[in-house]
């Protein structure tokens, strides 16, 4: 028989860590003297302790342990569960340096003032394609797209003074907030398609993206975006019509036409109103007048093209009177949506 310290010499196991695993019920002494307390221990159990001093030292957990020590008449038993621990050691080896490099990553982003945007592919361009169509041509006062981080999520806005469009989408955001233009030419970059995720890397001096096997370079736009949000508040419609896109296209495509001139560049016209039952109808132009409080004008083209954007399925059209915006949602979805100022007459 052996003593309490004498166990602890012979296995490597401290005293205060034998009666530990006395209290748990892995290793329990032989005898333990009703007098004094002490802990005596059987020589055939010092086989067990030293599995126990290894097993910890390789920091498996205690109720392993205690099912090591009942198999261990069974080697192959034991083993397995050997390799079923080092397999969770090397996995677990494996996630801590994804997140050394993760942090030394965020680090580099503090440091050179870079936000790092982690996202679907798939999702970036989806929502791309619900805002380009309202993006200034190359040559406009504002010929790119808004990205805007938040917190979990990236916003993209896009507008050239006549319209506005606007989609979130969720994804994973590292380093400072960022704010800044993506010119037209990266954008429609982004929108091809591709496989996989994709990653953003925005400065202020410039644009780096990995997607699909390709890298995507470009440098922000030195422009001031207007306070969108401002125009986001307008979005309270006093009128929500729900509306079969290709059934509207069919009425625009079958109404006469109003012809109009902005700084030499003609366009057509669509007035816009309700019907006694509620639903969308074309109004004549001779309606269009601000007495009119259910009707208002806009851009032909441009609602053709925000009806694309909103993609398939039934939409909503928010009317607001004839000097308030259009808006056009998608049932269900707040996440993107398109704005189109009155035309007034």
């Amino acid at each position: 028989m052996r003593g309490i310290g004498e166990m602890a010499r012979a296995s490597g196991l401290s005293v205060s860590a034998l009666r530990f695993y006395d209290g748990a019920g892995v290793l329990v002494p032989a005898e333990v003297d009703a007098a004094t307390g002490y802990r005596r221990y059987a020589d055939e159990q010092l086989r067990a302790a030293r599995l126990i001093a290894g097993l910890r030292r390789v920091g498996m957990p205690v109720t392993e342990i205690a099912q090591a020590v009942q198999d261990l008449k069974d080697p192959d038993s034991v083993r397995r569960r050997l390799a079923h621990h080092r397999q969770r050691l090397e996995d677990g080896l494996a996630d801590a340096k994804r997140e050394l490099l993760r942090i030394h990553a965020l680090l580099d982003l503090e440091e050179n003032l870079m936000t790092r945007i982690s996202l679907p592919a798939a999702a970036l361009a989806a929502s791309l394609n619900a805002v380009r169509f309202a993006a200034a041509d190359p040559g406009g006062l504002l010929p790119g797209v808004l990205f805007e981080t938040g917190d979990g999520f990236l916003t993209l806005v896009a507008t050239d003074r006549f319209r506005m469009a606007l989609a979130t989408v969720a994804a994973d955001v590292e380093g400072p907030p960022a704010r800044l233009m993506v010119p037209v030419a990266v954008v429609d970059e982004l929108l091809a398609p591709a496989p996989g995720p994709i990653v953003l890397d925005l400065a202020a001096d410039v644009i780096r993206a990995e997607v699909g096997g390709r890298v995507v370079d470009g440098k922000p736009l030195p422009v001031d975006f207007p306070d969108y949000r401002r125009l986001v508040e307008l979005t309270e419609p006093a009128t929500r019509v729900t509306v079969d896109p290709a059934g509207l296209r069919e009425m625009l495509a079958a109404a006469p036409l109003v012809h109009r001139e902005h700084e030499g560049s003609a366009y057509t016209v669509v007035v816009l109103g309700l019907d006694q039952a509620g639903s969308v109808r074309l109004a004549a132009e001779s309606e269009w007048v601000e007495a009119a409080e259910r009707h208002v004008a806009v851009n032909r083209e441009f609602l053709l093209e925000a009806l694309d954007a909103g993609g398939p399925g039934q939409l909503v059209l928010e009317l607001d009177g004839p000097i308030k915006p259009l808006a056009v949602r998608v049932p269900g979805d707040d996440s993107r949506f398109s704005i189109l100022m009155p035309v007034r007459e």
